[in-house]
């Protein structure tokens, strides 16, 4: 049964308030003297504890979707590995986006899931790729090549989050519907390509995150789908952990990327349990990889950033403001000040709509 099922939650709850039940039942028999009796007692609290704790963690992860699975949960989740034939993409499913008229490719769309094969990072990472209505037109539109964006997620976190809880698809279709914005591809992913949260950096003697999100996902997309290969095609954006990395990809790779959008994002990797050791020694990137850092000693290049951040909720809004004040032409800068917010979903769902307006506006069809 899996992780995120509905029937798992129920039959957990379930359990939960027949344990409840039953230990209201049986707690004037075990009210005796007796180191047996109290075992007995004590056994029945922390039972009740742990369902209740199950059911709640359950409940949030089904909400959220920071685990897809029991092997994501346990961090033994296979990586993919490359698509067959030395192909860029694989293409795994199709799904209908949750839209008005979604059945039908050219009203709604398609979600694909895929898999994608990074050639200078030699390691492949499951994707879901937004292809808007317009890209299922007949007549000059099949020729037509559209703008594209990443869209991370936040670690740990499944890509699912993106098409489920955060809503991409269904929120890129409605604002085009609404002439707010151009169609665009949208490439959704986690913001790491290992079990480890490698918040996009090369490793050494690792995964190669910063070659894979920096120049072999474009790569791929472009060579597989009807996406431009110039800067002026792409854009990146995510959230949190994502967030950091968009920025990062937009900032250190304008050669790939022409805009970048950080949504609550941090702008230095983390360095703890799910990271591990991401530089081995080299004091060099490990400074390189501080956003601030890079801003003041190295060249910027003609990328455009939108961060965002809260008055109150958020604890980046210090570096925030810090980012927004050392960003030096020709790099430009933009940013949504919420009064209130919090690192959450909620926050993300009020800030994604003008996010892709903006990131839309920078971006090109060819």
């Amino acid at each position: 049964m899996g992780l995120t099922s509905g029937t798992l939650l129920v039959g957990i709850v379930l359990g939960t308030v027949v344990m409840f039940a039953l230990s209201v039942w049986l707690w004037p028999r075990l009210a005796r003297s007796g180191w047996n009796w109290m075992l007995g007692r004590a056994g029945l609290i922390v039972f009740v504890q742990v369902l209740l704790f199950a059911s709640v963690a359950l409940a949030a992860n089904r909400s959220f979707l920071i685990y897809n699975s029991w092997a994501d949960l346990a961090g033994t989740k296979r990586q993919p590995t490359a698509a067959p034939g030395g192909a860029a993409v694989q293409v795994l499913g199709r799904q209908a986006p949750e839209v008005p008229g979604g059945s039908n490719p050219r009203s709604g769309g398609v979600v694909e899931k895929v898999v994608v094969h990074g050639e200078r990072s030699r390691t492949a990472a499951q994707a879901y790729v937004y292809l808007p209505p317009e890209y299922f037109q007949k007549g000059a539109a099949e020729r037509r090549k559209f703008p594209a964006a990443i869209v991370l997620t936040g670690y740990p976190g499944a890509a699912e989050n993106l098409v489920k809880g955060l809503r991409y698809p269904k929120t890129a279709w409605t604002q085009v519907k609404q002439k707010k914005m151009q169609p665009m591809i949208l490439v959704m992913m986690r913001p790491t390509i290992a079990t480890a949260n490698t918040q996009c950096i090369d490793v050494p003697g690792g995964p190669q995150s910063e070659a894979f999100f920096g120049t072999d996902v474009t790569k791929a997309i472009s060579s597989f789908y009807r996406v431009g290969s110039s800067p002026r095609n792409w854009g990146i954006v995510g959230d949190s952990t994502g967030g950091y990395c968009a920025l990062k990809m937009a900032l250190q790779h304008p050669e790939t990327y022409a805009a970048g959008v950080g949504l609550s994002a941090d702008y230095k990797p983390e360095i703890d349990k799910d990271s591990g050791d991401l530089f081995h020694g080299n004091k060099n990137e490990e400074k390189r990889s501080d956003l601030l850092w890079h801003l003041d000693h190295r060249p910027q290049g003609a990328s455009s950033f939108l961060v965002t951040t809260s008055l109150q909720g958020e604890s980046n809004y210090k570096a925030t403001q810090q980012f927004i004040k050392k960003v030096k032409s020709p790099a430009r800068v933009s940013s949504i000040t919420l009064d209130r917010g919090g690192h959450n979903f909620n926050t993300w769902r009020r800030e994604i709509p003008p996010s892709l307006r903006w990131l839309s506006g920078r971006l090109v069809a060819e």
